[in-house]
């Protein structure tokens, strides 16, 4: 699982259709969780081209860790539009 958005980075590189990857969930306690975000130009595992840290509630009744984190990244202005993939 992963979502998909052209972005453009802070240097002004453009990718278009990149690949946004959550990894390395982190539950605190029983009510929030941290994550790390990896984009790449494709589905490629590496190179990346910008990492990102989260942080977020966590239902412990609720969607498994992974899919919780991606519906969060999809509230986020930087994630609007973003489409599963």
């Amino acid at each position: 699982m992963a979502l998909q958005k052209t972005v453009i980075t802070p240097q002004g590189f453009t990718a278009t259709n990149a690949y946004h990857r959550v990894e390395a969930i982190r539950i605190m306690g029983k009510i929030a969780m941290q994550f790390n975000v990896y984009s790449h130009i494709d589905g490629q595992t590496v190179p990346f081209f910008a990492e990102y840290l989260f942080d977020c509630a966590y239902d412990v009744d609720g969607a498994n860790p992974l899919a919780q984190a991606y519906e969060h990244l999809k509230t986020l202005p930087e994630f609007a539009g973003a489409t599963d993939c």
